[in-house]
């Protein structure tokens, strides 16, 4: 895994690349969008949404952003396909705050949301056999968007070369506490006593409530190491994804790939030293830390840069942590430990629900009971760090560890 802290360069190349799915969702006309792909009614890739299936959850952007801007999100059942599709066209009447986004899932797990206007060809991060699509709307008081008809249009993908393979994506910037117990998060949580989750600058990872679709890794310069799911937008922007490149990043496509706006904002005066929403950068947080993870996870005591890997842009094959709630319905985590056993050194701890790496299995010297049975295995989740096989449920059957 390559680390990297991005120093304030900023990308230079004068060379301007439109990608579709980078750009903002435009407001709907509340009229039908008519595309070129409307005459493939009948084709198995595509297909009409209904609006009445859509799961709708509110939240406050506010916890990650101090704005007091909410955020309302509906998402669609996924619609499994056939075959691999590329890209999708939407075709839909909503109203015009109605912001749309697709996801597709890939053998390794969920896409990130990327933005699909209506009536245009949104290329999807990773081609999938399953679609999803999400209508969202924000502001002081957004209202629930309408959505009175939706059909999708999808393209078969192209043949991936075989050996291509993502790396894990990982990056030093700065993080903060969150803190704000008692608030509310951008997919609806609200936030507990030292808490495990992250908030990051994008609404395209963050993952539905209670689930961990899109978590992270952070390691200390301490040599603790936590993983938790994002379930908060911010610090400071909404819409600066720093860790996809500039084909693909939302807004300030150029500064380099792994720089947080905030960062450049507060080292560079970058945008006049002001966030998207103009205010003075007082820190250069790229990342905010529910105080769980920042505490009992890092073992913390200020803010402080750290190193983040983003889980869920990688073909490594993940488990998800089933931790159960306390007596009070609190999420708790899991301890990770150096080594298969309980008597192995904690090094760090997993959030409830986050999607941890899972390269491999062994056994331990003693049996641990949890959700997924009564186990003496242990998965390897990174180097020199195990979780009990009772607290994880793996997505596919581990390979033995290797001496």
């Amino acid at each position: 895994m390559r680390t990297i802290r991005v120093t304030g360069r900023r990308r230079t190349s004068t060379t301007t690349r439109v990608v579709l799915a980078c750009c903002l969702a435009t407001a709907l006309t509340g009229s039908v969008l008519l595309t070129a792909d409307a005459r493939d009614d009948d084709s198995p890739l595509s297909w009409q949404e209904d609006p009445a299936a859509i799961s709708w959850q509110q939240g406050d952007l506010g916890a990650g952003t101090r704005t007091g801007t909410q955020l309302i999100t509906g998402i669609l059942p996924e619609h499994q396909l056939p075959e691999s599709v590329g890209s999708v066209t939407i075709t839909a009447e909503a109203s015009p705050d109605a912001e749309l986004a697709v996801r597709a899932l890939s053998p390794r797990g969920w896409t990130e949301w990327a933005p699909a206007p209506a009536g245009r060809s949104t290329t999807l991060p990773k081609p999938g056999t399953s679609v999803q699509i999400r209508v969202a709307a924000s502001g002081v008081k957004p209202e629930k968007p309408q959505l009175r008809s939706l059909r999708v249009t999808g393209t078969r993908a192209t043949a991936i070369p075989r050996g291509e393979q993502a790396a894990t994506r990982s990056y030093e910037v700065f993080a903060t506490r969150e803190g704000l117990v008692g608030g509310i998060t951008g997919n609806g949580h609200r936030i507990q006593d030292r808490d495990h989750f992250v908030a990051l600058p994008s609404w395209r990872s963050l993952s539905k409530k209670n689930s961990g679709d899109y978590s992270v890794q952070i390691c200390a310069k301490n040599g603790r190491c936590a993983w938790a799911p994002v379930w908060d937008v911010g610090p400071w922007n909404t819409k600066d994804d720093y860790w996809n490149p500039a084909g693909t990043r939302q807004m300030w496509q150029d500064l380099a790939q792994g720089l947080p706006q905030s960062q450049a904002a507060k080292q560079q005066a970058y945008n006049g030293g002001k966030d998207q929403f103009g205010r003075s950068v007082a820190n250069p947080a790229g990342i905010d830390l529910a105080d769980g993870t920042f505490w009992d996870g890092l073992g913390l005591k200020d803010n402080s840069w750290v190193t983040v890997s983003y889980l869920w842009d990688t073909d490594i094959w993940s488990g998800r942590i089933t931790t159960d709630p306390d007596e009070h319905g609190n999420n708790q985590p899991t301890a990770v430990r150096s080594g298969p056993g309980i008597a192995n050194p904690i090094v760090g701890m997993a959030g409830r629900f986050a999607k941890v790496p899972a390269y491999c299995e062994l056994p331990g010297p003693t049996v641990v009971d949890g959700p997924q049975g009564a186990t003496d295995r242990w998965v390897r989740i990174g180097k020199d760090q195990y979780v009990s096989r009772a607290l994880v449920k793996p997505a596919q059957s581990l390979p033995t560890c290797s001496p």
